[in-house]
Parts: C-alpha cells; sequence; structure tokens
C-alpha cells in the first residue's frame, strides 16, 4: 500500500472547542503545525461565510485562549502556541479604534480649557488696572494677626499686679503661695526622663551632654543618639543650652537657701507676711523667666545673630523661629520692652475686663495669677491654660471682651 509522504510525517492533530460572542460553538481540528491566522480563516468561514472577501475580516478578529486569556499571536503555530488537545479558544472582534475628533470639536475643546482656566498676572493686572490702588500690605496683615498677641500681654501685666495685690489682702496668701511655688517645682519642662538618660549613658555618651541632647530633641532617644554622634567632634558640644546654665540653678539654689534660713523679722506680722510674700512673687518671676526653644536659638544663631539678640527676638514672637527671623531682619518692632508694658488703666477694655465677674473670682486664685506668669514669659504654654478648668474660663472671658470692643 502506498501512503504520502506529508501524512507520514503531519503533526498532530488536536481538536479544538472554538466559541463566539454570540453563542456559537463548534469543534475545529487542525494540525499543531497550523498558524494562528489560518486557524482564524477556518473559524471566520465557519462563522462568518463569506467574511474572508474582505481581508480586514481577518486583522480585525482575534483568538483568544480560554483557560489562560491569552491573546493568541498570529504569526504562531498551535503548537507555538503550547495549545493542546479540546482546549477552549474564543473568537472575538477587536474594538474598533476611536474616531479621529473633528477639527471643530477640538478647538471647542480648547476653547473650554481656557475658559476654565485661572487668569495669569498679566490678566489679573489688566482687569484690575481702573480700581482704585489699596495699601494691602503684608506686613500689615501681619501686625493686625499680632495685634491679639500683643494686647493680651499688656493685659496680663497690668492684671498680674491687680492679683498681687488683691492676693496680698488675704491672710493665707502666704500659705496658698507656698503650695503654688512648690508646683513650680514639680515644671516638667526641667525634667530629664530618667529612663532615657540611663539608655545614653549605658552607651557610653557623658551624662551632661546626654542631658542636653534629651533636651534640644524633646526626649526622643533615638534622636538624641543620632545628635550625639553628629556632634561627636563639635568643640561646643559640651556648651550649656540656653536657660540652662549652671549658675542659674546655683542662683536659685542660693536664693532658696538664703530665704530658708531667713528668720522671723522683729516687724509686726502684717508686714512680715507682706514681705514674704514679695519675696514668694520675686521668687515664681525668677522661675517663670522666659525659656528660649533652644533648637531655635542655636539655629539663628548660626545664621550671624547674637545670643541676646535671638533670646529677645523668640521671646517676642512667642518662641515662632520664623517671626524671630523676620523681626531680626526687620525693623524690630515690639522692641522686648515693651513686652514689660501694662494697658491703659483706664482703657475701656481693661475696666470691661475687671468688672466681669469670672475675671474678679479669678484674680483672687492663686493659679490664675501663676497662670499669667507663666504665659507672660512662655506663650506657648497658654493652651494648657485655656483648658485648665480654673484658669480657662477667665481666659475664655478676657478673649471675649477683647474680640467684642475690638469690632466695635
Amino acid at each position: 500500500m502506498f501512503v504520502q509522504e506529508e501524512k507520514i510525517f503531519a503533526g498532530k492533530v488536536l481538536r479544538l472547542h472554538v466559541c463566539t460572542m454570540e453563542g456559537a460553538e463548534w469543534l475545529e481540528e487542525v494540525p499543531e503545525d497550523t498558524t494562528v491566522e489560518k486557524l482564524k480563516e477556518r473559524c471566520l468561514k465557519h462563522c462568518v461565510p463569506g467574511s474572508l472577501e474582505d481581508p480586514k475580516t481577518v486583522t480585525h478578529h482575534k483568538l483568544i485562549h480560554a483557560t489562560s486569556e491569552k491573546v493568541l499571536t498570529d504569526t504562531k503555530t498551535v503548537l507555538e502556541e503550547n495549545i493542546q488537545d479540546r482546549d477552549v479558544l474564543l473568537l472575538v472582534k477587536k474594538r474598533a479604534p476611536p474616531p479621529l475628533p473633528k477639527m471643530a470639536d477640538v478647538s471647542a475643546e480648547e476653547k473650554r480649557k481656557q475658559e476654565q482656566k485661572a487668569p495669569d498676572k498679566d490678566a489679573i493686572l489688566k482687569a484690575t488696572a481702573n480700581l482704585p490702588p489699596r495699601s494691602a500690605d503684608r506686613t500689615v496683615a501681619q501686625h493686625n494677626m499680632r495685634d491679639f498677641q500683643t494686647e493680651l500681654r499688656k493685659i496680663l501685666v497690668s492684671l498680674i499686679e491687680v492679683a498681687q495685690k488683691l492676693l496680698a489682702l488675704n491672710p493665707d496668701a502666704v500659705e496658698l503661695f507656698k503650695k503654688a511655688n512648690a508646683m513650680l517645682d514639680e515644671d516638667e519642662e526641667d525634667r530629664v526622663d530618667e529612663v532615657a538618660l540611663r539608655q545614653l549613658t549605658e552607651m557610653g555618651f557623658p551624662e551632661s551632654r546626654a542631658v542636653k541632647a534629651l533636651r534640644l530633641n524633646h526626649m526622643s532617644v533615638t534622636q538624641a543618639m543620632e545628635w550625639l554622634i553628629e556632634h561627636a567632634d563639635d568643640p561646643t558640644v559640651d556648651a550649656p543650652l540656653p536657660g540652662h546654665t549652671p549658675s542659674e540653678a546655683t542662683a536659685e539654689a542660693g536664693a532658696s537657701s538664703a530665704e530658708a534660713t531667713a528668720g522671723p523679722s522683729s516687724e509686726a506680722g502684717e508686714e512680715e507676711a507682706k514681705d514674704e510674700l514679695t519675696e514668694i512673687f520675686k521668687k515664681i518671676r525668677r522661675k517663670r523667666e522666659f525659656r528660649p526653644d533652644p533648637r531655635a536659638v542655636i539655629a539663628l544663631m548660626e545664621m550671624g545673630f547674637d545670643e541676646k539678640e535671638v533670646v529677645d527676638a523668640l521671646r517676642v514672637n512667642n518662641n515662632q523661629q520664623n517671626a524671630a527671623c523676620e523681626w531680626l531682619l526687620g525693623d524690630r518692632k515690639p522692641s522686648p520692652e515693651d513686652l514689660d508694658k501694662g494697658i491703659d488703666t483706664n482703657s475701656p477694655l481693661f475696666q470691661a475686663i475687671l468688672e466681669n465677674p469670672v475675671v474678679q473670682l479669678g484674680l483672687t486664685n492663686p493659679k490664675t495669677l501663676l497662670a499669667f506668669e507663666d504665659m507672660l514669659e512662655n506663650p506657648l504654654n497658654s493652651t494648657q491654660w485655656m483648658n485648665d478648668p480654673e484658669t480657662g474660663p477667665v481666659m475664655l472671658q478676657i478673649s471675649r471682651i477683647f474680640q467684642t470692643l475690638n469690632r466695635t
């Protein structure tokens, strides 16, 4: 029997299930060396008779392997696409590309975008050319924003004097302020986290440097360690921070011991109590002296400013570094001396504050005086006193009275 040569060496015949999006389904038997393009032609003859008359019909369709969701390449064979017997293929028509927009549509779209576009500087100047000029200076706007803080300082200075006079009339004033003074000794800002300090000293860092690093980095061990490593060779690494000098602590200790050893006065009991109360007031003021942000001090001093000027700038600008820098570069108003001036006691604002019942009651509370002293020297602490149940209502009334009179 004679067998044709091509049948002896023909590839394996695969039976493939072909489906269309319209729901048609049939079986195609093709050798595994058949190209995908040829298979696609056979499928189109089966489901779309006469479709091959248009040569674009083949290119407008594609075969997809149902299991792998892979689009089959026309130039590859069924074997190269790793198609197996009884696999399912999907014949789909390719999506037609979106039509190119007409020139009229493009122009309309561009016009719409231009209409929605924000005006540039030249357009703004042209549109506002006929408007009367107004001096909306940035520095004036900033000054208005700081009006309340400036006035508040003046109000606090005057209220402190009133509170001291009222509290001096209280027979228990000395005992009250001894307790208040003890509260200051528990100031959290001067404390150093002992656990954090021990971690740094166990790493081999000197205690004094570790304390400085922790204060500079808000008690963060990781940041303090990075600072210590970075400044290991800095000749000023052991210099004390502003507001934390050893002499200050010694002076406080000396003042405390002097007050402790002071014997009873030979004057009348009332005068003795008054003198003792005055000393307590002085001690409270000394403890509440302004403490500049060490990071801001270092940053501003690195710009070339003198340390005293930097501390003054931070005091005037509530420890805000950027505002302090502008103050140093500007006309330096208000001056540090202006901060110690009180408000006019005959002004309607001050009279309205003193006539407020909540303020009157608060001025007889030693804690209110402490709050005033603290906010005067450390404005960033205002938030904690505003949230305090005893001093918060007083500060709220002062703010409301100022805002009311400022609008009239």
